[in-house]
């Protein structure tokens, strides 16, 4: 059924999954969009912690908890997001990736990109939730064309999510609260102002934004991610900046919203 509203695409810096249960500006921001966006049918998230072989898609009734990450609190390994998933979601997204063959995947479920974020927009775990993977062996130009062909869903009531971060370094991370670097900086305001300016292949072909891009994304999975919302990117589409900054020097928390947030 089409709705009046298109429902926003929104790229999320997640930073730590410390997050998850922190109460920052970050989170604070993450909190005021949930309750200022339209409530949604269903959220897609293409998440930097689903980076694999193949493009597939989660469709399994009851997505698990995955805790994907080591050295952490208890409390974290205890977290659990029970939303529920959507198998009738998984279909409609296979049906607008065709021709490629996009396999319907049981094992997965929800790693910590979707929920340490989902948990501050939809703190009730009842919006249901499809994750869909990142193949490694594609150029970033096919990731946003993936973007593109996802789009109609927007038009469907279906929140698109990317979870990522715009410039993540983990080796270059200063704990003693050292001061940002310069090419971290200088790379996430390249990569806002091609957004203002509408201006993709620049976004896309994002090694060519900075002499240090490979700084900034050293790999490119959780880059990957913005490619996916900007490509859902309509005419009328509007872009924000909820929430922005550097976490540890090295890690982007930049948020990007296409589209109506209200």
């Amino acid at each position: 059924m089409i709705q009046a509203q298109r429902m926003p695409a929104v790229f999320f810096g997640h930073g730590s999954p410390m997050n998850t249960l922190d109460d920052n500006r970050y989170t604070q921001a993450w909190r005021r969009l949930g309750q200022s966006l339209p409530r949604p049918q269903a959220v897609v998230v293409v998440s930097a912690h689903w980076y694999t072989r193949s493009t597939a898609v989660t469709a399994m009734q009851t997505p698990r908890t995955i805790h994907d990450f080591y050295g952490f609190p208890q409390a974290l390994f205890d977290f659990q997001y029970p939303a529920p998933g959507s198998p009738a979601i998984a279909t409609r997204m296979r049906e607008l990736l065709q021709p490629l063959n996009v396999p319907a995947d049981q094992s997965w479920g929800l790693d910590h990109g979707s929920w340490s974020v989902l948990t501050h927009l939809f703190p009730a775990a009842d919006v249901p939730i499809v994750q869909l993977s990142i193949v490694r062996t594609q150029p970033p130009a096919f990731h946003y064309e993936l973007g593109q062909r996802l789009a109609p869903l927007r038009d469907e009531g279906i929140l698109i999510v990317g979870s990522g971060d715009v410039v993540h370094n983990l080796s270059m991370m200063q704990f003693d609260g050292g001061v940002d670097y310069d090419w971290a900086i200088r790379f996430n305001d390249a990569v806002k102002d091609r957004l203002l300016q509408r201006d993709h292949a620049p976004l896309v072909d994002y090694t060519q934004l900075d002499r240090e891009a490979l700084l900034a994304v050293p790999t490119p999975e959780h880059y990957l991610p913005l490619l996916y919302v900007i490509g859902t990117q309509q005419p009328d589409d509007a872009v924000s900046f909820p929430v922005d900054g550097i976490d540890l020097a090295s890690i982007s928390m930049l948020t990007v919203a296409v589209g109506d947030l209200s």
